[in-house]
């Protein structure tokens, strides 16, 4: 039986015709895939990764302002040479207005701890106690010598706004392991919102399930945890399950709504924390010697040591992403560094150390990443110098291409120091990595591919590391 080639393309269709059209559907970006087939579904239930990953759970103290790395874990003798002298070369200024070339050698003293032979500045005595459980990173580097650019860049991948941080992609691309906490938590200063308000803990344009719920410093940490008198009981559990049952009516009626979802879910999530944060959030119920090794009998440091002890609560509890913020700029040490340095370390020291050792002694350090680091470091020339000689009002500008911070547990090495930067501190000069080399590192360290975990948007797939460049800094992992 003969057939025209018409014919032939018509019957065909797992054959060339198929083809054919298949090709020309994805070229035009019509091609269905199994994202498009049906309505998504978002919920924070657990969810498995990609590969293999350590880490379960994160916890960010990120030290906004940008702590000054020549002055705490970066030592410099030759800048300590220089001191009072011009600065031999280029400096990249923030604030040209108060800029000198003038060097200014660190006024704190230095000392190598524990078997890594760490240096540390005499500004952190409790970090050093910790410093073989960590993995220094002297080497980072965003390169945008702002403020604010460069907290996106640390938490949404790029320099701009808009963008899920990484507390969203986490829990979006993993769930959660408490369904009665929510996933994502960001534990804010006493003393303002940090730079940027809300966008430190954003989901951008991922479904609203994911972004970061506040927990306040100062009680009530979560408002209205309480139901109403006349809503208590057995009254509450009728009308929430009502409510329960039109959204889900409202729901069925509107297939495919991801927003409208995300939304039901939070509502619910709300209602179930009732009991699930009030205990969690109780420190009460910690011993003596716990709230003492965090420094909550210090009132230079209780603050932040109480917001510490929580966030080793919340992970205990199957949380999987908690950022602790420092007020607005409290390191952003323009001027009197000599006074204000000191005090931004009290504040965060004894917690920040207290955490990592209390993790460890539980057993979470091994799948729990701590971090501890702002958006920059300093400059190691003089900023405000004003023509006065008297120094103890200086301070130091910003510097973006070269900073330290520091990370513990979840598969990163322990007491290892990486990169470096050149004899003065301004410029990462050695195993450099950048932003989107850190994202990647850390996702990896998740179970997660930074290429695979993606969102559609618009018909293009989005993810957290753009940059084609990124890579997963095996060096400092264990």
């Amino acid at each position: 039986m003969l057939h025209s080639r018409r014919s032939i393309l018509h019957r065909s269709a797992y054959g060339i015709g198929g083809i054919a059209l298949a090709t020309l559907l994805r070229d035009q970006n019509l091609l269905a895939s199994p994202e498009q087939i049906g309505p998504k579904h978002f919920d924070l239930k657990p969810k498995m990764p990609h590969g293999f990953g350590q880490a379960k759970a994160m916890i960010s103290m990120f030290m906004q302002g940008g702590p000054s790395h020549v002055d705490l874990f970066d030592p410099k003798p030759e800048l300590t040479r220089y001191d009072g002298k011009d600065f031999p070369g280029e400096v990249k200024y923030d604030d040209a207005a108060g800029a000198s070339r003038e060097c200014l050698g660190s006024p704190w003293k230095f000392k190598q701890y524990g078997q890594s032979g760490m240096d540390v500045s005499e500004l952190l005595p409790h970090f050093s106690n910790i410093v073989d459980d960590v993995t220094l990173i002297r080497s980072m580097h965003t390169g945008v010598n702002n403020h604010g650019q460069s907290i996106y860049a640390l938490l949404n991948g790029q320099a701009t706004g808009g963008r899920p941080t990484l507390g969203s992609w986490l829990t979006y691309g993993l769930g959660s392991e408490n369904q009665d906490l929510p996933a994502y938590v960001a534990l804010t200063d006493p003393r303002g919102l940090p730079v940027l308000g809300v966008d430190n803990w954003s989901n951008g344009w991922l479904p609203s399930l994911y972004q970061g719920t506040v927990i306040r410093p100062k009680e009530p940490r979560i408002p209205n945890l309480d139901a109403p008198l006349s809503l208590k009981g057995d009254a509450q559990a009728r009308y929430l399950n009502f409510v329960q049952r039109l959204n889900q009516e409202h729901l069925e009626a509107r297939p495919g709504e991801a927003d409208l979802e995300a939304r039901i879910q939070s509502f619910e999530l709300a209602a179930r924390m009732q009991t699930a944060a009030k205990e969690a959030l109780d420190i009460d119920q910690e011993s003596a010697a716990t709230k003492k090794l965090y420094g909550i009998d210090n009132p230079a440091a209780a603050e932040f040591g109480t917001r510490c002890l929580i966030a080793r609560r919340l992970v205990e509890r199957g949380v999987r992403c908690i950022s602790l913020f420092t007020g607005n700029q409290t390191w952003d040490n323009h001027q009197s560094i000599r006074t204000a340095l000191p005090a931004a370390c009290t504040y965060v020291d004894q917690g920040a150390a207290a955490l990592v050792i209390d993790l460890k002694q539980r057993g979470l350090l091994d799948t729990t990443i701590v971090h501890w680091g702002g958006e920059m470091g300093r400059l190691p020339v003089i900023q405000n110098r004003s023509g006065s000689k008297d120094r103890s009002t200086v301070g130091r500008d910003h510097n973006t291409y070269g900073f330290s911070m520091w990370v513990a547990g979840g598969g990163f090495k322990s007491g290892h120091i990486h990169g470096a930067t050149d004899d003065f501190g301004h410029h990462a000069v050695k195993d450099v990595v950048n932003h989107f080399d850190y994202h990647a590192t850390l996702l990896h360290l998740f179970g997660l591919d930074a290429h695979k975990l993606s969102y559609r948007r618009n018909g293009t797939e989005q993810v957290l590391v753009e940059n084609p460049q990124a890579r997963v800094v095996s060096e400092i992992l264990a």
